[in-house]
């Protein structure tokens, strides 16, 4: 089971407004949908993806995490940041190359 904390929520919540709001699209439904499609790939990969070891500058956000990427497009990489128990998956945090890629190794 894939469930994301109520900070991640948070975040995905205001993330289309301020993606439609930045000019990434032209219509605030599309930017909706890209946020989906991200949930929707989240949740139906997360046990299958090959997971790597959170870097130490993730560890503010929870510790014996693990991280996943996503690539919608050729420009961006999100990174889906985890904390397994058996079978279950909390989603911990969410970023992308454009703001904290460079932590990544």
């Amino acid at each position: 089971m894939v469930t994301f904390h109520p900070s991640v929520v948070e975040y995905l919540d205001r993330l289309g407004k301020q993606l439609f709001d930045a000019g990434y699209f032209g219509f605030h439904d599309s930017a909706i949908r890209y946020i989906r499609k991200m949930v929707d790939y989240i949740t139906v990969h997360l046990s299958t993806a090959p997971a790597k070891p959170a870097p130490d500058y993730f560890k503010k956000y929870g510790t014996f995490m693990q991280y996943i990427t996503y690539n919608p497009n050729k420009q961006t990489t999100w990174y889906v940041f985890f904390q397994q128990k058996g079978t279950d998956y909390l989603i911990r945090y969410i970023t992308n190359n454009h703001s904290e890629g460079q932590y990544i190794r």
